[in-house]
């Protein structure tokens, strides 16, 4: 009944995000947009806990503080004022309010974090195609298959753009575009990079992050997967996606780490397995460039 009730209040998020033109044609692409208020779009089981998570027990929860302190300060504004109450009372303790304010945080933080560690177990544990995710319901014990990965990719944080590694040694490195660039290729300012991470859709992507030896601490973060994990130097972190539809999705670098912080975008291409493959082969035959003219142009 819970996960029901979860699942209904995503869905009546979704449309009404839906309402604005701009954010639902935005988040088809997995990017922000004007005016959008709530989370991106979801392509990937994790980002469909979060938003459950989200949209469910942690909006709920916060709302309902926020009410309660409110009506707290009316009632000590009108009630307790010098007017309303000439004569103060001198109570110093009160048993009953001191263990209700005690125990009834531990219970909130309880009911939030029995979800929280579950969807973050989820996003840290790579598939190996028996163990079940959570998905909407992220109060079961998981009920979503997802299969082991296809795919490894390492991703290093170098300053300020990203390095791209497939497990066959193909490499690539991925740059901002100027926005005269991303102008003439229709692609988003201060989101469009030169060279996009080209994945399979419905395959699992073992993604390894780490950062340069010699450089600071980034962070690869994608809204669209539920994909957010420090990339640190000497350090190898893992992290996975699985994603449901085509597309190009952004994210970009979400830590503060130097003077272009701001312009360390990242794209992934979901591709149909078709087009990957010949995409990989001919990466494979020559270079990047060769590889992305077998992919269907963005419009």
């Amino acid at each position: 009944m819970t996960g029901k009730l979860f699942r209904s209040m995503g869905t009546l998020a979704a449309v009404a995000t839906a309402t604005l033109p701009m954010a639902a044609a935005a988040q088809e692409l997995g990017q922000p947009a004007p005016g959008e208020m709530g989370l991106q779009g979801s392509a990937s089981v994790i980002m469909d806990s979060i938003r459950a998570f989200h949209d469910g027990p942690l909006l709920i929860v916060a709302v309902g503080i926020a009410l309660l302190v409110l009506a707290l300060l009316l009632v000590v504004i009108f009630r307790f004022n010098a007017k309303a109450n000439p004569t103060p009372s001198k109570t110093t303790h009160n048993t009953m309010i001191e263990v209700v304010w005690t125990v009834a945080p531990i219970l909130i933080l309880v009911i939030i974090a029995i979800p929280s560690f579950s969807v973050l177990t989820d996003q840290l544990t790579i598939p190996d195609g028996q163990r079940k995710y959570l998905g909407s319901n992220i109060f079961s014990f998981g009920e979503v298959e997802i299969p082991a990965p296809g795919l490894t990719v390492k991703a290093t944080g170098q300053q300020w753009y990203w390095d791209y590694e497939y497990e066959n040694g193909k490499a690539l490195s991925s740059n901002i575009l100027s926005d005269a660039e991303a102008l003439a290729k229709g692609q988003p300012r201060l989101l469009a990079v030169n060279y996009e991470l080209v994945v399979p859709v419905d395959t699992t992507v073992r993604l390894q992050v780490t950062a340069d030896p010699t450089g600071v601490i980034h962070a690869f973060a994608l809204p669209a997967f539920g994909v957010k994990i420090d990339a640190v130097p000497g350090k190898l972190n893992e992290t996975w996606f699985n994603a449901r539809k085509t597309g190009i999705y952004y994210g970009q670098c979400s830590e503060l780490c130097g003077k272009d912080h701001a312009f360390m975008p990242i794209a992934i291409r979901v591709v149909t397995k078709e087009e990957y493959a010949a995409w990989m082969a001919a990466f494979e035959a020559g270079n990047i460039d060769d590889a992305n003219a077998t992919l269907p142009a963005l419009t």
